[in-house]
């Protein structure tokens, strides 16, 4: 196996349990190494820190499968996936739910999303596309499906060198029916957003559900109308809401959706246009931030809506809102809200502040794994 060295005082964030090694902390980039090559990786002072897939074509040059001097273990893709597999089943996450996010997993760039008897896959690294017959071997032998997606539509293969080429094994249907938390959801498999439904906010539906009863409830950015159907389902008096994806707004069936501009309806409600005041705003706008460049844009477009939905709320009202990227950290993402606020010149308490369902494993070591903040707040 072929080795790849770090220079010197480089090693400290990956020794903090970090699972990315940098181009340029590496003392050189074999470029004759070809992309997805399995490699030891050492620190300068020849000390092995672990196994992992190396491109030298990428800003991420190595993503570490295994820590330490441990062996890597020549059927790891069916191991690492099972013990993933085994830690959601401890959390009752069986059939419907993310079976795999990539490093949380020690399987970096492998996402896998189960709707029952059907696998959304997304494979992210030249790493794992080298290993696509041992994946499909794996989740074969575990999750049984009838049929698997590889999505392959995401940015992420393009700086890995790969194609963006969506493939299916079996029957997948355009649509599937999944159940969580007690409700029953229609979801687009093969045009639908992402793998198709936002496993990641599962734990704060289920947190909302007493907050509904008796409330007239505005749900913005609503895809599927998940977190409204939750609403409607657990007392609410009314739900209304948009969503700027007009298919996403024909599987929102239940309550009364449209397709329109979040922006343009916040402003009506401020000017007193619409037809009714809601009581709850639920706020869970798309990643505005698609690199680090992009970030001080982004956080200006999040306290622009925040504050117009704070300014929407009469005392008493409360915000539900989220971001999700992982360029957020959880102190920007409270630093927005404080920006929103004193924006809207309201006084607003924060009732919980919440993060990503746990199917979404956060690595201590690794703030990428952490890329969903949500927060509840209500208008003193």
């Amino acid at each position: 196996m072929k080795e790849i060295k770090l220079k010197a005082k480089e090693e400290h964030r990956v020794n903090k349990g970090h699972y990315w090694v940098f181009s340029n902390e590496l003392e050189k980039v074999d470029t004759s190494l070809k992309a997805g090559s399995i490699v030891k990786v050492l620190d300068s002072k020849g000390e092995v820190l672990g196994t992992a897939f190396f491109n030298p074509h990428s800003l991420i040059a190595a993503r570490f499968i295994v820590k330490g001097d441990e062996p890597l273990s020549k059927d790891f893709i069916f191991e690492h996936l099972d013990n993933a597999y085994s830690y959601r089943k401890q959390f009752n996450i069986r059939h419907y739910g993310r079976m795999c996010y990539g490093e949380a997993d020690a399987l970096p760039g492998l996402i896998i999303d189960r709707y029952g008897d059907y696998l959304v896959i997304d494979i992210l690294t030249a790493g794992m596309e080298l290993l696509k017959q041992d994946i499909i071997k794996a989740v074969n032998k575990i999750f049984k499906p009838k049929g698997i997606l590889f999505k392959n539509e995401s940015s992420f293969r393009t700086l890995e060198g790969l194609p963006l080429a969506p493939q299916t094994i079996g029957d997948v249907p355009q649509e599937v029916e999944i159940e969580e938390n007690g409700v029953k959801y229609k979801v687009a498999l093969t045009g639908g957003q992402k793998t198709g439904f936002y496993f990641d906010q599962r734990d704060n539906r289920e947190f909302m559900k007493p907050y509904f009863k008796d409330k007239i409830v505005m749900d913005l950015y609503s895809y599927t109308g998940s977190f409204g159907i939750t609403a409607a389902l657990n007392g609410a008096v009314a739900v209304w809401g948009t969503d700027s994806s007009a298919p996403a707004v024909d599987y929102a069936n239940i309550c009364q959706y449209r397709k329109d501009d979040a922006e343009r309806l916040l402003s009506a409600l401020k000017k007193g246009e619409l037809p009714q005041k809601p009581d709850i705003i639920l706020l869970d706008p798309p990643a505005f931030v698609k690199n680090r460049k992009a970030l001080p844009q982004a956080v200006n477009l999040y306290v622009k809506l925040n504050k117009m939905a704070l300014e929407g709320l009469d005392s008493g009202g409360m915000l539900a809102t989220s971001t999700c990227s992982h360029h957020i950290s959880r102190e920007i993402f409270v630093d927005i809200l404080k920006q929103a606020a004193a924006k809207a010149g309201k006084k607003v308490a924060l009732v919980a502040l919440r993060g990503q369902a746990k199917d979404h494993p956060v690595l201590l070591g690794m703030p990428e794994t952490e890329y969903l903040h949500f927060a509840l707040l209500q208008v003193r």
